[in-house]
């Protein structure tokens, strides 16, 4: 019977065709771009307002300043108070929201097509006029030290931090999280909000993506209305260039003691790629095949032969530089040297040996048909609209990727991964019991190792 069943059992078909939706370019009078999506049928528009601002270009004592100001955006403006915004927004059936990382600020609104302009004047009013209400800044900056405080006893999250502290220098803004470190973020207030807000005010800088069912609606008009006027603020900075250096010459070992743990967090890698980069289609298959599917490399080995966790991966964190690329892993304590083995030995494989016509047509097919899936509604084909716009990448990126990805050759993945996995430079970053696994840690020799014991985290019993 179950012969027959496996016999039976349904074989993925070609991918269907899509072509992602054609959208227009236009440009307003004070030189903020408008870029229009027409989705029929999709009644719920989508419009995100892109700012030029991204956590990487503050200077390092505003460290976390500009996701503390996109926070405070929807807090007060000089028209609404927190209440009031919502409260308006909620009338028109309508969404606000606003945020920020490492690459720019966006602000946004989601409302039924029927109310879209009073919907951009509601985004107009957050974006334009915000006051930066001290009460409710110093809430969102206690909110966030509270947050690193349960980074610290998270193991999942205080890896994350412990691994781009040991592959970034520390003049790079990419060493630490786009929330800051408690060292700066104690001292912001509402005047480093509004700096680093203001720096993204500059029309020429500016973009509006609005997608969703747009027949018989004038968005041109509505935005000239509503952008039209804006000038460009006095404290407008254009961004600027990131360092984003290795501190990673030969390969380093740092197991951060957490006591008692019974799993261990693995992370290995090394400062990676910025998302402008030629190979990126090819780059992109490579990772799925070491680290982006279930049945990838990393995790056939590590959850499906060996049975050390319950998921392995790895990836590219692409940005305007060179952001971090990491293989990851949570093991039970007593395998982390055996899992740390096999992991290196993946990467090391994924960098020497070429790669089996089943796992391209695997890593191809994944990419491929997971694509059009992601644009379903109007929200993710504006999001996506808004990273070419972030990135500087030519209109037709996202026409072209179907093409491009089903172009990758086993040689292109063989190439990327020689060019690009740099393992005698990554840094294996642990979080685990140090008195279980240090000393056969450190006798596996992967590297010149160390431990960090953290200070102790409020709740935390101490170490004995």
């Amino acid at each position: 019977m179950i012969s027959a069943v496996v016999a039976t059992r349904p074989k993925p078909g070609e991918p269907r065709p899509y072509a992602f939706p054609d959208f227009e370019r236009s440009r307003l009078g004070n030189g903020l771009t408008l870029i229009t999506v027409h989705l029929d049928g999709r009644p719920l528009v989508s419009a995100t307002l892109v700012l030029e601002n991204g956590a990487a270009d503050e200077v390092p004592e505003d460290g976390g300043a500009t996701v503390l100001a996109a926070r405070a955006l929807p807090e007060g403006t000089e028209r609404y108070d927190a209440i009031a915004l919502v409260e308006a927004s909620e009338r028109l059936g309508a969404s606000l929201h606003a945020e920020a990382g490492w690459d720019a600020m966006t602000a946004g609104v989601e409302v039924p097509a029927t109310r879209l302009e009073p919907a951009l004047e509601l985004l107009a009013e957050m974006v334009g006029r915000p006051t930066f209400p001290e009460g409710e800044v110093e809430r969102l900056r206690d909110e966030r030290l509270n947050d690193i405080l349960q980074a610290r006893a998270d193991p999942r999250r205080r890896a994350d931090e412990a691994f781009v502290d040991a592959i970034y220098t520390p003049d790079s803004p990419y060493h630490r999280p786009s929330a800051g470190l408690p060292e700066t973020v104690k001292g912001l207030g509402p005047e480093q909000g509004r700096r680093n807000w203001a720096r993204g005010i500059d029309p020429s800088r500016l973009t509006l993506v609005v997608g969703g069912d747009l027949r018989g609606i004038d968005v041109g008009a509505i935005a000239d209305r509503l952008f039209g006027n804006w000038d460009r603020n006095a404290g407008a900075r254009p961004r600027g260039t990131i360092l984003a250096r290795s501190a990673v010459s030969d390969r380093l070992v740092r197991l951060v003691h957490r006591p008692g743990a019974v799993q261990t967090e693995i992370r290995i890698g090394h400062v990676g790629l910025p998302r402008r980069i030629p190979d990126f289609h090819a780059v992109s298959v490579m990772s799925t095949i070491l680290g982006g599917l279930f049945n990838s490399r990393l995790n056939r080995n590590l959850r499906e032969d060996k049975g050390y966790t319950y998921g392995a991966g790895a990836g590219y964190d692409l940005r305007r530089a060179a952001g971090p690329f990491a293989a990851r892993a949570a093991v039970n304590t007593e395998v982390t040297v055996p899992a740390v083995t096999e992991m290196l030995h993946e990467l090391e494989r994924m960098r020497d040996a070429p790669v089996t016509a089943e796992e391209m047509a695997a890593g191809r097919d994944y990419l491929v048909g997971v694509f059009p899936l992601r644009f379903e509604t109007p929200g993710p084909v504006v999001g996506a609209i808004a990273g070419l716009v972030v990135h500087d990448l030519p209109d037709d990126e996202l026409a072209r990727y179907r093409p491009a990805i089903e172009a990758v050759t086993a040689d292109d993945v063989h190439r990327a991964a020689g060019d690009h996995l740099r393992l005698e430079e990554a840094a294996i970053v642990l979080v685990g019991d140090a008195d279980v696994i240090g000393a056969d840690v450190e006798k596996a020799a992967f590297g010149a190792f160390e431990i960090v014991r953290d200070e102790a985290v409020p709740g935390e019993i101490p170490p004995a």
